[in-house]
C-alpha cells in the first residue's frame, strides 16, 4: 500500500543501520553512512522536511533494525466500540501507542485504555497482528507491526487523558472520521467481525 520511494528509503536505512553497527572496517563505514544519507535525502526530497529532522527521527536508531510495535485496545459496550479522540490531529483512534519495554502486550494494551479513557479493563483476546504497510495508512519513515487485542471493562469512568480530548462509544454504522495514522476503517471493521463472531480466527499479514 506504501509508495515504492518509501519501501526503498525504510530498506536502505535498514541496510545502513545493521553495517554500522556490525562493519569494523573504516571504508565500509564510510559506505554505510552514504547510505544513510541517501535514505534521508529520499524522504527529505518526497515530503519537503528539513534532512537534519529525518535524520534525527529516520536515521539516529543503532543496532539491527526492527519494526516498531503499535499495541491498539479493543474495547466494547452495548456493541459500540471505545474511541478516544486524539489531540495531534483531532480525530478518532482505538486506545493505544507504541508497546513499551519491560510491558506485554496485553499490559500495554491495558495501561493505554486506562491513561487515554479512563476505563479499567483486562485482555482477552488477540484479533490481529498486521503490518502497517499492507493497510491504507499515510507513509510512515518506520516500519510497524500493529496488535489489536480484545478487552473488557472490569471498572473505571470515562475521563480524557494527556494526549486525548474525548472519549465515546461508536456504533459500526456511526463511525467519527479516523486518526488513520493509527487505525483504518477496514481495521475497525475487523473488531465488530470479531464481536460478530466470536470464533472468528486471528487475522495476521
Amino acid at each position: 500500500m506504501e509508495p515504492k520511494w518509501l519501501d526503498w528509503a525504510k530498506q536502505l536505512q535498514s541496510i545502513a543501520q545493521a553495517g554500522l553497527t556490525y562493519s569494523k572496517d573504516v571504508y565500509d563505514l564510510e559506505r554505510f553512512e552514504l547510505i544513510r544519507n541517501i535514505s534521508v535525502e529520499m524522504l527529505s526530497h518526497q515530503t519537503d522536511m528539513d534532512m537534519t529532522v529525518i535524520k534525527d527521527l529516520f536515521a539516529s536508531e543503532t543496532g539491527y533494525a526492527t519494526p516498531k510495535v503499535d499495541i491498539r485496545a479493543v474495547v466494547f459496550k452495548d456493541n459500540k466500540i471505545l474511541m478516544v479522540r486524539e489531540n495531534t490531529d483531532g480525530d478518532w483512534a482505538l486506545p493505544g501507542g507504541w508497546a513499551d519495554i519491560g510491558l506485554t502486550p496485553s499490559e500495554v494494551a491495558v495501561k493505554e485504555v486506562k491513561e487515554e479513557s479512563g476505563f479499567d479493563v483486562k485482555a482477552i483476546k488477540l484479533l490481529g497482528v498486521l503490518d502497517k504497510k499492507c493497510h491504507p495508512h499515510p507513509p510512515s519513515p518506520y516500519h510497524v507491526y500493529k496488535i489489536f487485542i480484545q478487552c473488557e471493562i472490569i471498572g473505571g469512568q470515562p475521563m480524557e487523558g494527556i494526549e486525548t480530548s474525548a472519549v465515546e462509544f461508536f456504533a459500526q454504522n456511526e463511525l467519527p472520521a479516523l486518526s488513520i495514522a493509527r487505525n483504518t476503517k477496514t481495521q475497525i471493521e475487523m473488531a465488530f467481525r470479531n464481536l460478530k463472531n466470536p470464533q472468528e480466527s486471528v487475522y495476521f499479514d
